[in-house]
């Protein structure tokens, strides 16, 4: 029994490394395209570059639910949110010591952030997730990035002022390679690693717990929430070190609203999505409660080095409380 331990834990390690390291070749190959195509530098960043760290969350859910364990989605969405805003933007406080936030967030990006969390709790509060619901959910995730992408307010920032200067770099730099037949080598490549990455993702989960004796949807909520939140991690502290708050806190803005939207509407396209009861009444609320955290803290427009680890006192607390430790 500790053989089999062991070596579905080895599995799903090496699978969800890579899940995240091919998503991110995925995610460079297809900017490479974007630029060769001669989309806008601002149309990359605010739908590649913003759903290319997402990427794991979508597959990984949408393979579980092709293989029958549609309660893991559930428990991927709702602990990868609860990670984000808990652990990373905690961590990115900390490490930057204090993140001041100059981009006005309360006129949509935060009552849209809200909005998910209370939409995702009442259309799963049944104990499913029907087809329709997903449509719904796609259907607002559509609105909310055609406001990001029309948006004249946004567009004059000074942030895009800066991504549309780095992204005219890249275009000099990638341009003698976008014409090769590279890019789209390492994107069909970097897609069957996603896809074979996502697969023993799921498998591993579904045999550890049978083994352990715990609910698929709880190694959901919690290992691979977190796991599937690597990119975002690495992204968000890599950002505050550099004290560039604003793509810090808009990167997990944006990732918790694709994951809401995107996440759980993709998958349900494919049939209806159980949700246990056990995630209802401790994960959601805690998601619930967090994304209220976000809003309350981010009115100042700063998030302080003592408010971060509050946030990771809150997420360690909720990771003891749901694997039964209290």
């Amino acid at each position: 029994m500790l053989f089999v331990m062991l070596f579905w834990t080895c599995v799903f390690v090496v699978s969800i490394v890579a899940l995240v390291k091919a998503s991110d070749y995925f995610t460079d190959a297809a900017e490479k395209i974007g630029l060769a195509l001669r989309l806008s530098s601002f149309l990359i960043g605010v739908t590649i570059v913003a759903v290319g760290t997402s990427i794991p969350e979508l597959v990984a859910s949408v393979v579980a639910a092709l293989m029958g364990h549609g309660e893991m989605v559930t428990g991927n969405v709702v602990g990868a949110n609860i990670a984000r805003i808990l652990l990373v933007l905690g961590l990115a406080a900390i490490v930057g010591k204090k993140l001041n936030i100059v981009h006005e967030l309360i006129s949509v990006d935060l009552p849209f952030l809200v909005g998910s969390a209370f939409i995702l709790a009442l259309m799963i509060w049944d104990g499913a997730f029907v087809p329709v619901e997903g449509i719904i959910c796609l259907a607002l995730l559509f609105v909310y990035i055609a406001y990001t992408v029309t948006s004249e307010e946004r567009s004059d920032t000074e942030i895009a002022k800066e991504m549309r200067s780095e992204v005219k770099e890249m275009r000099s730099e990638v341009r003698h390679e976008v014409n090769r037949w590279q890019p789209w080598v390492v994107l069909v490549a970097s897609g069957l690693f996603i896809y074979v990455g996502a697969r023993f993702t799921v498998e591993s989960v579904v045999q550890l717990a049978g083994v352990l004796s715990i609910a698929p949807h709880i190694i959901a909520v919690t290992a691979v929430g977190l796991g599937t939140s690597l990119p975002e991690l690495s992204v968000t502290v890599a950002a505050a070190r550099k004290h560039k708050a604003e793509i810090a806190v808009g990167n997990l803005l944006g990732s918790n609203i694709f994951n809401t939207f995107g996440v759980m509407g993709v998958p349900a396209l494919f049939g209806a999505l159980s949700v246990p009861r056990e995630l209802l009444t401790f994960a959601l609320p805690v998601m619930v409660a967090a994304t209220f955290l976000y809003l309350f803290i981010t009115q100042d427009r700063k998030i302080t080095q003592w408010e971060g680890w509050l946030l990771v006192l809150f997420y360690a607390f909720f990771l003891v409380k749901i694997l039964g430790f209290i």
